[in-house]
């Protein structure tokens, strides 16, 4: 059941919000050199390496690190990419991925394939076994803001508490906190 609500509800978000899609590429395009979408090497289930898109927030000569390894994020953010990360645009995309059957809409954020720490602690407790998400529980509850430890446990927490109701009320939560912006922290 989670697998078709995943592919009806990507599908159809995709369907309504392409003139929207195809805005921001555009404006991405215009305000920066490269392509609209930059295609980030991310953990799957299982472990497996899947190429996961986003709108590119970032000039193409950022390092491929987590942001927050970066010693000045802002220094590589395009004007109109701070913009897409305050508001989780940059994130549309990844309904792509939805389809496929890469991601979820609610699982454990994809780790970049190089966070050696979290993939590890994730394999350990076995929430490698999910299939990652737009949204989790970790991201409602701290998002960047969270230690790694503390994401872990967040996601154990899902991969013991998972349910559509819980995916429901993840999936209203993540709504109320991108209209806040809450948890952004670049």
């Amino acid at each position: 059941m989670k697998r078709l609500f995943d592919v009806v509800c990507a599908g159809l978000a995709l369907l309504f919000l392409l003139p929207a899609l195809l805005v921001i590429a555009l404006v991405v395009r215009v305000e920066s050199r490269g392509a609209a979408l930059y295609w980030s090497k991310r953990v799957g289930r299982r472990g497996v390496i899947f190429l996961m898109p986003k709108f590119r927030s970032m000039r193409t000569d950022t390092p491929v690190v987590a942001t927050h390894l970066l010693g000045d994020p802002g220094r590589y953010l395009t004007r109109v990419g701070k913009f897409l990360r305050r508001t989780s645009l940059d994130e549309l995309p990844q309904l792509l991925s939805v389809l496929k059957g890469d991601m979820s809409l609610v699982g454990p954020r994809p780790a970049l394939f190089n966070q050696d720490d979290l993939n590890a602690m994730r394999a350990a407790c076995g929430v490698d076994q999910l299939r990652p998400g737009i949204t989790g529980w970790a991201q409602v509850n701290g998002r960047d803001e969270l230690p790694i430890p503390d994401k872990v446990a967040l996601d154990l927490a899902y991969l013991q508490r998972q349910s559509f109701w819980f995916d429901l009320k993840i999936l209203f939560i993540t709504v109320l906190r991108v209209l806040t912006a809450h948890g952004v922290s670049h």
